[in-house]
Order: C-alpha cells, then structure tokens, then sequence
C-alpha cells in the first residue's frame, strides 16, 4: 500500500498545474522528499537490514490514523534475530501484555506437537475423545491431524449472521463457557473427516482438552488439568523461550482456551515468532522436533492457504486466505488473531514482524497492505 506520503513523493506538483504555472509553481522539478521524522527513527535501529529510514517510514505508518489501518498498540519488526523497529502508542508499553486472540491456536499447536514428540499421542491416530470411541460413533474416525488442520468436520460455526447463536461465542461467553470442550466435543459430524476445511476455535479447545487428558491421565479435577498444562507449557516452551509475561486461561473445567487466552507482551509474541522461523530452535536447543514445524506450515489439503493451525501465504488470492496480499516470497506463514493481532514470519527474508491492536475488517485489508509494504523492504536471496 502507497502511504500518502509515498504517492505525494511519485508525482511531480507541476502535472497537477496548468502548463502557465509549472515552471512558476515548482520549477520543472518534483516536491521534497519530506523523509522520516525524528520520532520515526528514534524506534528504528542502526543496523536494520534495509535503508533506516524508508523502513522507519513503512514502519510508523502502522501507527498514523490517517492510514485506514484501525488502532495499533504495539508493532515490532526482527531480522536475522535482532529487534530492528518496535514503537508503542501512547498507554501501552514494554510491560503491557496484550491478548493473543486466535494467536494462541499455534501455541497450542507447538504443545501438541511436544506431546506427539514425547510419544504420549499420534498424529495420524483416532483423536482420543473419549465420546467419539463408543460403537458405531463416526467420530472415531477423527484424527489429530485433522484437527489440528481444521478438517475435523464436526459441526462448528466460528461466525455467522447472528453472533450470539455461533459455536464460538457460545463457547468462549454464554452458556457453554464453563466447559468449552464438552460442547465442542459433542457436536456431530456435518461432513466426513478430513474432506472439508472449517476454520474454528471449537477445535482448537478439543486439542487442549487432550493435551491435558494426556498430562493428568484423564483426571477431571480442574485445578490439577490447569496446574498440568500451566507447568508444560511454562517448563517446555514458555520458560526455555524467555516468555516470562505469558499469561494463559482456563475455563472452569481446567481447559485451556487453547483458541483465544493467552496474553504476552509485545517482545514475549516475537520471540515465538522468531521460535517458529527457527524451524523450532532456540539457541540451539530444539524445543520441538523441525519435522513438527514443517508439518506446521504444510498445506492442508482442503485449504492450501492454511497448515496446522497456523496461515500460510500459498494460495494467497483465495478469498479465505487471511494473509492476502503478502504472497511473496513463498514460505510467509502466520498466527493470526482476532481484531488485528499478527505474527508474520518470513524465513527467507529473516523476517518477523508483530503487530498488535484493534482493526475491522475493512481495516485489516488496509492494514495487511502496510504489512506488506515493510515484507517488501527487505531482499529475498
């Protein structure tokens, strides 16, 4: 997206006079760049892989009301591992933590994948949901890897015409909010296992479910089902990360809210962005096996523009595809979270860029554009 900055600077003030005026107007020549203001490249590092001051311009105009792109809060820009730009509005800081949304659908998704590498679930196996076991169930039919690539075909509504009658908002806040997974779980079928791609924070909270099944050996008791999951993810991720802020919740039943709660600050949503691009590494420990990470930001076959749990940038035209328009280079992925909430990850360019905030979805398509703008800063090799 050309910031109006940009397109004042692409054409010359004469064009736009009579011929009588041009020369009296603006001499033959084109108008001043006005460049990056000062506070601009307070935020901006010295060394920041592309000119330091085009990028403080694509990067503070995430911030500028003028752009269209709704409230940013807090923005953050890596590359080759170094913070190269991070600014704050004014109320937010470096201490804030800022809810994840749907972003926590990956964070989930890396735990799973701990669990599959532990050896304590599979991914090509019947999903262990209890309920669908029973005789006859087609359910049974379920497996992780369904789930975690939102192909599960259970009966789950993420929106709709009337909010307040959706699968999610009747789990996340009215009356199925005490035990998210229960309702989730009870669903039946609207089409078979594995043929059609619905995205759904319902499914994601069934992963939670059996990650903690997995961690209390089924146990009911809702202060141990979050005490259980809280210490994994802190002792195995969390902790080895240095994501000290993070924050997640649980429903009354002890599940994690796998799809939507977990808060962290700015730098916290970075650092597992920067996990991710390095195929699960973290100064040089592997955290979680490479191969989880490329099943991860594997199409699924359903949706290419989506993996486990996470959006890629294949495919990148089609209308479902939450990443549009950052289609180049190939291999961009991202957590994507309601109202604006971005980590996008781009490992051919070292790239990790966070944006955190309030937009709609008019916003968001004006807002994604100014994303791109600053993926195109920088050279692909």
């Amino acid at each position: 997206m050309s910031s109006p900055r940009a397109r004042a600077l692409a054409t010359p003030v004469c064009l736009t006079l009579p011929l009588a005026l041009c020369l009296a107007a603006c001499g033959g020549g084109a108008e001043t760049d006005p460049g990056a203001t000062e506070a601009e490249l307070s935020v901006i590092g010295d060394n920041p892989g592309v000119g330091r001051e085009r990028l403080a311009m694509e990067f503070g105009d995430l911030f500028e009301d003028e752009q269209g792109l709704g409230e940013t809060r807090a923005a953050l820009v890596m590359h080759a591992g170094e913070i190269v730009g991070e600014r704050y509005a004014d109320g937010y800081d470096a201490d804030t933590r800022f809810i994840s949304w749907s972003m926590a659908k990956t964070v989930t998704a890396v735990m799973i994948g701990m669990l599959v590498a532990d050896g304590a679930l599979e991914l090509d196996a019947p999903a262990p949901v209890p309920e669908w076991q029973r005789p006859g169930d087609a359910r049974a039919e379920i497996t992780l890897r369904d789930l975690l690539q939102m192909r599960s075909g259970l009966d789950h509504t993420e929106g709709g015409e009337v909010p307040y009658e959706s699968s999610e908002v009747r789990m996340l806040f009215l009356d199925q909010r005490d035990d998210m997974a229960k309702f989730a779980e009870e669903q039946p079928l609207e089409a078979e296992p594995g043929e059609k791609f619905e995205y759904s924070s319902n499914t994601t909270v069934i992963l939670a479910d059996i990650a903690a099944d997995v961690l209390t050996r089924d146990s009911q008791d809702p202060e141990e089902r979050r005490k259980a999951v809280d210490t994994y993810l802190r002792t195995r991720l969390f902790g080895p990360l240095g994501m000290t802020s993070m924050v997640p919740e649980y429903d009354a039943a002890g599940t994690l809210i796998g799809g939507s709660a977990i808060h962290g600050t700015l730098r916290d949503w970075a650092r597992f962005g920067e996990f991710l691009r390095n195929h699960g590494s973290y100064r040089g420990t592997q955290l979680v096996p490479r191969q989880w990470i490329d099943f991860m930001v594997e199409p699924s076959p359903p949706a290419p523009f989506y993996g486990g749990q996470i959006w890629l940038n294949t495919q990148a035209s089609d209308p479902q595809n939450q990443l549009y328009p950052i289609d180049n280079p190939q291999g961009i992925f991202a957590a994507i979270g309601h109202m604006g909430q971005y980590i996008v990850v781009s490992p051919k360019q070292k790239l990790t860029i966070v944006r955190l905030g309030h937009s709609d979805a008019e916003e968001r398509r004006a807002l994604l554009r100014q994303i791109n703008d600053l993926v195109e800063l920088y050279p692909t090799p």
